[in-house]
């Protein structure tokens, strides 16, 4: 749960930041939004969660 949080507030503010720079535009970013939303409820969203997490737990076991 926490990395999905986390996840969907750094995309959050990379969403902001990109609106803001003039990066893409309020109609491009609802449907980018939307977009996410309706995945989320496909037969695909348990095969990105688990892609995430291994992602995210690939990332956490690299030393530097």
């Amino acid at each position: 749960m926490a990395i999905s949080l986390s996840v969907v507030l750094l995309l959050a503010i990379i969403l902001v930041v990109l609106i803001r720079n003039g990066s893409i535009k309020g109609g491009p970013a609802i449907v980018a939004i939307l977009f996410g939303f309706f995945l989320a409820s496909t037969g695909m969203a348990p095969s990105i969660h688990r892609f995430l997490n291994s992602l995210a737990e690939t990332i956490n076991h690299i030393k530097v």
